[in-house]
């Protein structure tokens, strides 16, 4: 279990170094991230390298028991390059060029920029790539902003030669007839997604972002690896619900995902959040890194509220819950000045603990008492949630309805599901979903043939498929199917959407699954014979008056349900109850308190059972039979307000 900060020590007198490991272990510590922001220090000059203060700072963290992950700088080129290189600086869509000072100010297509990223990758890991210190390293930090450079408006031009094979295959699959969009080459077409842009061309910017940025990735792992003890990972950071890029494909190639998981406002909403660590731990379908945490408090939104005391310990162990083996803080101390002076950290600029300090030590020292137990175990989970980039990029650029957030669409769905059943995972549209009973795709707006064919397996072979509204609508080029949703489900499911419907105001709901419907409403048509209507519209007067919500049918020796509705938060809860039924997937401890956040890892012989309280009160809480308490909070039947509690579970199959 890796436990520890973001040390900066370019930024200290090295006279201070040892003062501030020697903090470090007494806070819990024993991991350090270092280096991905000193590019200017490594590289004082074009091709002179001054690595002779970098390797003091890892010996002293070798001195001091840490391990290292060791950051490439390329998230911020030194002031030598963006002055000599012009043409490395990212170039906003309006034409403007970014300018020297910030972070993240270079053009992702830039072959120039691509080769200094190279060489300074290089020049580390021949370096340090076989130190026993460094454990893994960290590609960049935080990548996302694309750039509209020349550069990479060729590279886009070959991106799309690449995906059509001929401008005609693209003005076909983008109806490019509309509006007179009809292209003659591929030259012609435009590095411009905002605005009144085809849909088409918009998803595909996203696909060539997505491949840019993995390429950009790759250039410097490949650069790595071949210089480093093969047992280091090799990883990048990104950030919460970033729709940037496909981060499963950007992660296809790396060991490991690793995420920042900052609550701006400091009011978290634990189940949101947690399905964001079940997202990141579904890039790789295995266990994640933490590689940054709010110490209490972040530095860029209107009100930069700090957490309520308990909630950083909440964060951590949440974190693990859902699959993380390592919770790194940001930062140790703020630098003396710059953009970032007011974000959280352990100490305060004097060198002292801020109050955070002995909260982070508590969960520092906790989470490292836990390893042994924690080693080698994996969350449980019988229920699979798929979400699809494309999906949301597609719903995002065409909401049709201004309230329709793809993020919370998926969210609402999650909800009920993640409280009842205490496990989901998260997971690709292609993944293998044969370990779970029950698969919910809340809006897979974009349906390709060959992943409708794996869903249809899926159902055939014994699977309860759920697709939510705005299903099955999109092939992978943003058109419309030619049959109506769900497109090349429609068959499977025996029913199809007759017409999909924005709403205003509530609509309800009526039969086995009753209640109400915000946002969007598709009215349903059965063709199939054994399709069963679970609900129907109530809107006199209105189109959906009598019209089918929710349908299912069974196939095979599995079942498949479309919702055709968003559905309110008391419909969903019902809706949850009946899929989880019929799947046969229940909660491991029944009747949880709302607050009560339950989880299993296992693996290794072991089952380990984690209990955050989440509230701002103590709840009862009774383990299962053959549970024995591990470490934590649980005293007399109860756990305390931001309470955690870990207990050893008798061997045996989960419900």
């Amino acid at each position: 279990m890796a436990v520890g900060v973001a040390w900066y020590p370019e930024q200290w007198p090295e006279s201070r170094w040892d003062a501030d490991l020697m903090m470090m272990r007494a806070t819990g510590f024993n991991t350090v991230r270092i280096g991905e922001f000193a590019w200017s220090r490594m590289e004082p000059e074009e091709g002179r390298f001054d690595l002779a203060w970098l390797d003091r700072a890892i010996a002293a963290a070798q001195r001091h028991g840490m391990m290292v992950v060791l950051g490439t700088p390329t998230a911020a080129p030194p002031a030598w390059m963006t002055q000599q290189y012009p043409d490395v600086l990212r170039v906003d869509e309006d034409g403007t060029p970014a300018v020297h000072g910030a972070r993240r100010h270079f053009s992702f297509s830039s072959q120039r920029y691509r080769s200094f990223s190279r060489r300074i990758a290089a020049e580390m890991a021949r370096r340090y790539g076989h130190h026993p210190a460094v454990v893994g390293w960290q590609i960049d930090n935080e990548i996302g902003p694309p750039s509209f450079d020349g550069e990479a408006v060729a590279a886009w031009h070959r991106f799309l030669e690449k995906r059509y094979g001929t401008i005609g295959e693209l003005n076909c699959r983008w109806a490019t007839e509309y509006w007179s969009q009809r292209y003659n080459n591929f030259d012609q077409i435009p590095l411009r997604p905002t605005g009144q842009q085809n849909p088409a061309l918009q998803l595909e910017f996203k696909h060539f972002t997505t491949a840019t940025w993995t390429d950009f990735i790759q250039n410097q792992a490949r650069a790595v690896r071949p210089l480093i003890d093969p047992r280091a990972f090799v990883t990048t950071n990104t950030m919460f619900w970033n729709a940037g890029f496909d981060h499963y494909r950007l992660h296809h190639d790396l060991d490991l995902a690793a995420w920042d998981n900052y609550i701006p406002d400091g009011r978290p909403d634990w189940v949101a959040n947690g399905a964001n660590h079940d997202l990141v731990r579904g890039y790789k379908q295995r266990n994640f890194w933490l590689m940054e945490t709010q110490p209490g408090r972040v530095d860029w939104v209107p009100v930069n509220r700090a957490l309520d005391p308990g909630q950083v310990r909440e964060i951590a162990w949440q974190a693990v819950a859902h699959g993380a083996d390592a919770v790194l803080y940001w930062q140790w101390r703020p630098a003396a000045n710059g953009q970032e002076t007011y974000h959280g950290a352990v100490l305060g600029q004097d060198g002292k603990p801020n109050p955070i300090q002995p909260e982070i030590a508590r969960t520092a020292t906790e989470l490292s008492g836990a390893a042994a137990l924690l080693s080698d175990t994996s969350p449980v989970a019988r229920v699979a949630m798929l979400f699809s980039y494309d999906s949301r990029w597609a719903i995002d650029l065409q909401r049709h309805h201004r309230d329709f957030d793809p993020v919370r669409a998926f969210t609402d769905f999650y909800r009920p599901l993640r409280t009842k059943a205490q496990g989901v995972a998260i997971l690709p549209v292609e993944a293998d979903l044969s370990a779970f009973p029950l698969a919910v795709a809340p809006n897979l707006n974009v349906l390709t043939q060959a992943q409708a064919a794996g869903l249809a397996r899926y159902v055939r072979g014994g699977g309860h498929l759920v697709l939510g509204p705005r299903s099955g609508m999109k092939d992978d080029s943003n058109a419309l199917w030619p049959q109506r949703q769900p497109g090349p489900l429609t068959e499977l499911l025996g029913a199809r959407v007759e017409q999909y419907y924005a709403l205003d105001k509530k609509v309800a709901l009526a039969g086995s699954i009753g209640g109400g419907a915000t946002i969007w409403a598709e009215a349903l048509a059965p063709v199939a014979g054994n399709v069963r209507v679970l609900s129907t519209y109530r809107d006199p007067g209105g189109w959906l008056d009598g019209k089918p919500a929710i349908v299912t049918r069974k196939v095979g020796r599995g079942s498949v349900t479309y919702v055709g509705a968003w559905l309110d938060a008391a419909t969903m809860a019902s809706l949850a109850d009946r899929l989880l039924s019929d799947a046969q997937v229940s909660a491991l401890i029944p009747d949880g308190d709302a607050d009560l956040e339950i989880a299993e890892r296992s693996g290794g012989g072991k089952r380990l059972l984690i209990v955050i309280n989440h509230g701002g009160m103590s709840h009862p809480f009774t383990p299962p039979a053959g549970a024995v308490p591990a470490s934590g909070d649980w005293r007399g039947g109860a756990i305390p307000a931001h309470g955690v509690a870990l207990f050893n579970l008798a061997p045996g199959a989960r419900p």
